[in-house]
């Protein structure tokens, strides 16, 4: 008969394992990250863009844009939308009136003006349209 060898496994081979996995694991991590943050800002760039659709329709039937002081809620009520406009982050979109346009901006992810990476304001102004 033959006999096998059964030897167990050592310390040292589970640490090499698991730290195998967790490099394998922190770099799909990473890279996971990096696309939700761009989703996030993809996101955004199309609630801005939608919110600049339904001014655009408020114009369209009423004649001329809300008052920037009221904010979305005139188009809310003239069914141009079905609720107040808020970016990826839960932060509300802003809009004002530039040379007699609507600018509508995401405020990013920290909800303030300014800021980089996914914090980076998003405006109408500078996304195509």
């Amino acid at each position: 008969m033959q006999r096998r060898n059964r030897r167990g496994v050592s310390l040292i081979e589970i640490v090499v394992v698991i730290t195998i996995i967790s490099m394998l694991m922190s770099a799909v991590g990473v890279y996971a990250l990096g696309q939700y943050k761009q989703s996030m800002r993809n996101t955004a760039k199309l609630d801005v863009k939608n919110a600049c659709i339904a001014l655009d329709m408020y114009r369209a039937s009423q004649g001329r844009y809300p008052s920037p002081a009221d904010g979305f809620a005139p188009l809310i009520k003239a069914h141009a939308l079905k609720t107040l406009p808020k970016d990826p982050w839960g932060n509300a979109l802003v809009w004002k009136l530039v040379d007699g346009e609507p600018v509508v901006t995401s405020l990013g992810a920290d909800g303030v003006t300014g800021g980089i990476d996914d914090a980076e304001d998003i405006t109408s102004a500078e996304a195509p349209q």
